[in-house]
C-alpha cells in the first residue's frame, strides 16, 4: 500500500513538473494545423529579447524606453525559452491581414538623460531588437556579395554608430522607422492566406510635424502616406539626444509568395553551404577508414595468430616465455583504483548518451521543430532526467562487478555528483547574469522547478535503476584474477599513459571538428542551426571513433604488458574533451568580439560545461569498447 502511494505521488510530481517544464507552447508535432489569416484580420506583433553577440548578454524589450501598448501581457513560455533568455510580449505594432499601411505612427518619445544613455549603451554593444508574427522571428535580409542568395539575420540593431557628413564626431542613430515586409501564402480555393515570411528594413529618420503634436493622427513632413516611398528626408537621421524627439514610425508592405506554410521556415534554416558540412563527414570518415584497417588488422592478424598461438601452448614453462597481453590474464580484471568513481561516471556518461541519442533522433525525425522556441533545451532536460534511470543501472551493474555491496552509495553519488558539479557552476553564471540586470537570468520559480526535476525526478529513477541493475546477476570474468598484482614492466615513452591518452582524444575530436564550429557559431553568433541530420552522422562517426582508437590504443598498451587499462580507456577517448575546451577558447579570440569580463566569464563557464559533458560521453563510449574488447580477447584463449 505505501509503495503504491509513492509510485502515485512520483507520478503526480512527474507530471507537475512536465507541464511546467513544456510550457504554453507545448512540444511541435508535425501536421500541426497553422494559422489561417482573412483580409483585414489583426495580426499582432510581439517582442522578444534585445540580443546582442558582443555580450550575450539578453535584455527584454521594454528595459529600452520603446513605444508601449496599453498594457503589457507576457506569453507563456516553457522552460527552454526561460533559460535561453527569452521574454516574449505584446506590442503597439498591430496590423490588419493584406491591407497596406504607410508612415503609421506608433509613438513619440523625449528621452531623458538616463534613457539617451541607455539607448547608446545598447547601440555602442550592437544590440539587436527581436519580434515575431504568428511564431515567425522578424529577419533583415542581406544579399550576399556577388551571388543571388539571402543571408538573413534575425532581429534588427537597436541603432548604429557614425558620423554627420563633414563631422568628425561620432554620433548615435537610433532606427526610429520599420519598414515591414509581411509575405503571405494565398490558398487557391479559398480567400484564406497563411503568413510565410516576417522581414523588416530598418531606417533612422528624423520626422518632422506640422502644427501641434496630435499623436496617431499628426500630420508628418517627413512622411508622405500617398506615396510609393514613404521616408522623404532620409538623409537627415534620428539622433539620439537628450530632451531631442524621437518618432517611431512603420510601414507595411503584404507580399503574395509561392512558399507554403509547410516550407517557411527553409528559407531561415538553410543558410548554410551543405557542402561543408559533407566534406566534413569525407573527412570523418577518412578517420573511421583507416582506424577500422588498424582494428581489423589486429583482430584478424594479430589476434588470431596470438590466440593460435596461446591455445597450442602445451607445458606452463612455455607461457612463462611468451610475451604480449596474454601474461597479464591474470590482472586484466583486477579491480581499479577509485573504482567508486569509475562507476560513477560511467553511469552519468550512459544517462548523457541516451538523452543526446533520442533528441537527435526526434529532432531528425522533425518533431523538435524551430517554431517551438526552447523545445530542444526542454526536451534535452527532460531526457535527461527520465535517463537517470540508465544511469543509476549502468553504475550499479560495473560496481557489483568490482565486488561492492552498497549500491545505495553509488546511486546516491551517480544521482548527485555530475548534476551537482554542473549546478554549481550554472548558479554562479546565473549571480553574474542577475548582477547585469539581464532577461537571461534564470528567476527563482524556475530554479526551483529545476531542483524539483533533479530531486523529484531524476534521483528516484537514478535510485530504481541502481536497485535494478544490482539485482541482476554479477557479471563474471572471463579468465581469473591473480591475488597477488603483477609487476608492470618499464614502459617505452610513447606508451606513456599522458601522452597516449592526450593522442587518444585527437581523432574524436577531428571527426566533429567541422560541424562543432557550425554549432559555435549558432549558439554565440545567434544563427540559425536545423542541420540536425548532418549532426546525427557526425554523431554515428564520433561512436565509431571512439571506440575504434580505444580499442587499439588498449591493444598496445596490453602487450606492452600494463594491464592498469580501465581508467585509461576512459580517458583516451575522453581527453577529446580538453581539444574541445582549447578550440573554444581559440574560438572565443578568433571569432568573437567579447569586450566585458562578465560576458567572458559566461562563454568560458557554459563551454566548461560543454566540454564536461563531452568528457563523460566520449569516456564511457571509449570505456565500454574497450570493455567489450578485453572480455573478447581473454574469453578466446585457453588459460591454465
Amino acid at each position: 500500500m505505501e509503495a503504491s502511494r509513492c509510485l502515485a505521488m512520483f507520478l503526480w510530481i512527474a507530471s507537475v513538473l512536465l507541464f511546467y517544464a513544456v510550457g504554453g507552447n507545448g512540444f511541435y508535432l508535425p501536421g500541426v494545423a497553422p494559422a489561417d489569416f482573412q483580409k483585414k484580420d489583426l495580426l499582432q506583433v510581439k517582442v522578444n529579447k534585445l540580443s546582442s553577440t558582443k555580450t550575450q548578454l539578453p535584455y527584454s524589450y521594454y528595459s529600452l524606453p520603446y513605444c508601449k501598448p496599453n498594457s503589457i501581457v507576457d506569453s507563456a513560455e516553457n522552460l527552454g525559452e526561460v533559460l535561453r533568455g527569452d521574454r516574449i510580449e505584446n506590442s503597439p505594432y498591430v496590423f490588419s491581414m493584406r491591407e497596406p499601411q504607410m508612415c503609421n505612427i506608433v509613438c513619440k518619445l523625449t528621452p531623458t538623460e538616463k534613457e539617451a544613455k541607455e539607448f547608446k549603451e545598447k547601440i555602442e554593444d550592437e544590440y539587436r531588437v527581436n519580434m515575431i508574427l504568428d511564431n515567425l522571428p522578424l529577419v533583415v535580409p542581406n544579399k550576399r556579395p556577388n551571388q543571388d542568395s539571402t543571408v538573413y539575420q534575425q532581429g534588427f540593431h537597436v541603432g548604429v554608430k557614425g558620423q554627420y557628413t563633414g563631422s568628425k564626431d561620432e554620433r548615435y542613430f537610433i532606427h526610429n522607422h520599420l519598414s515591414f515586409l509581411v509575405k503571405y501564402h494565398k490558398d487557391e480555393q479559398t480567400d484564406y492566406a497563411r503568413i510565410v515570411g516576417f522581414e523588416v528594413k530598418p531606417f533612422s529618420v528624423k520626422h518632422g510635424y506640422d502644427g501641434d503634436w496630435n499623436g496617431n493622427k499628426t500630420r508628418l513632413t517627413s512622411c508622405d502616406p500617398h506615396a510609393k516611398r514613404t521616408v522623404v528626408n532620409s538623409d537627415k537621421p534620428q539622433e539620439v539626444e537628450v530632451k531631442e524627439d524621437i518618432i517611431f514610425t512603420y510601414d507595411v508592405e503584404f507580399q503574395e509568395s509561392e512558399i507554403k506554410w509547410a516550407s517557411r521556415w527553409d528559407s531561415y534554416l538553410l543558410m548554410t553551404d551543405d557542402q561543408i558540412h559533407w566534406f566534413s563527414i569525407v573527412n570523418s570518415l577518412m578517420i573511421v577508414l583507416f582506424l577500422s584497417g588498424m582494428l581489423a588488422m589486429i583482430m584478424l592478424r594479430t589476434l588470431y595468430r596470438d590466440i593460435s598461438k596461446y591455445n597450442q601452448l602445451e607445458t606452463q614453462e612455455e607461457a612463462q616465455e611468451e610475451t604480449g597481453w596474454k601474461l597479464v590474464h591474470g590482472d586484466v580484471f583486477r579491480p581499479p583504483n577509485n573504482s567508486d568513481l569509475l562507476c560513477v561516471y560511467v553511469g552519468t556518461g550512459v544517462q548523457f548518451f541516451g538523452m543526446l541519442l533520442v533528441t537527435m533522433i526526434f529532432a531528425v525525425l522533425g518533431f523538435l521543430s524551430p517554431s517551438n522556441r526552447g523545445g530542444l533545451m526542454s526536451a534535452m532536460l527532460l531526457l535527461w532526467v527520465f535517463m537517470g534511470i540508465l544511469a543509476g543501472y549502468s553504475s550499479a551493474r560495473l560496481y557489483k562487478m568490482f565486488k561492492g555491496s552498497e549500491w545505495k552509495r553509488i546511486a546516491l553519488r551517480t544521482a548527485f555528483m555530475f548534476p551537482g558539479v554542473i549546478f554549481v557552476i550554472f548558479f554562479v553564471l546565473n549571480v553574474l547574469i542577475w548582477g547585469e540586470k539581464s532577461s537571461g537570468a534564470v528567476p527563482f520559480t524556475t530554479m526551483f522547478a529545476l531542483v524539483l526535476l533533479w530531486f523529484g525526478i531524476s534521483v528516484p529513477l537514478v535510485f530504481v535503476g541502481a536497485y535494478l541493475g544490482f539485482k541482476k546477476p554479477t557479471i563474471e570474468d572471463p579468465v581469473k584474477t591473480n591475488k597477488i598484482p603483477r609487476q608492470i614492466p618499464e614502459q617505452t615513452w610513447y606508451m606513456n599513459p599522458v601522452f597516449s591518452i592526450l593522442i587518444g582524444g585527437i581523432l574524436p575530436f577531428g571527426a566533429v571538428f567541422i560541424e562543432l564550429f557550425f554549432i559555435l557559431t549558432s549558439i554565440w553568433l545567434q544563427q540559425f542551426y536545423y542541420l540536425f541530420g548532418f549532426l546525427f552522422l557526425v554523431f554515428i562517426i564520433l561512436i565509431i571513433t571512439c571506440a575504434e582508437i580505444t580499442i587499439v590504443l588498449c591493444y598496445f598498451q596490453l602487450c606492452s604488458e600494463d594491464y592498469l587499462w580501465w581508467w585509461r580507456s576512459y580517458l583516451t577517448s575522453g581527453s577529446s574533451a580538453l581539444y574541445l575546451f582549447l578550440y573554444a577558447a581559440f574560438y572565443f579570440f578568433t571569432k568573437l568580439e567579447i569586450t566585458k569580463p562578465v560576458s567572458g566569464i559566461l562563454y568560458f563557464g557554459y563551454m566548461l560545461i560543454a566540454s564536461y559533458g563531452f568528457f563523460v560521453l566520449t569516456g564511457t563510449i571509449g570505456f565500454y569498447a574497450c570493455f567489450w574488447f578485453t572480455r573478447l580477447i581473454y574469453s578466446s584463449v585457453k588459460i591454465d
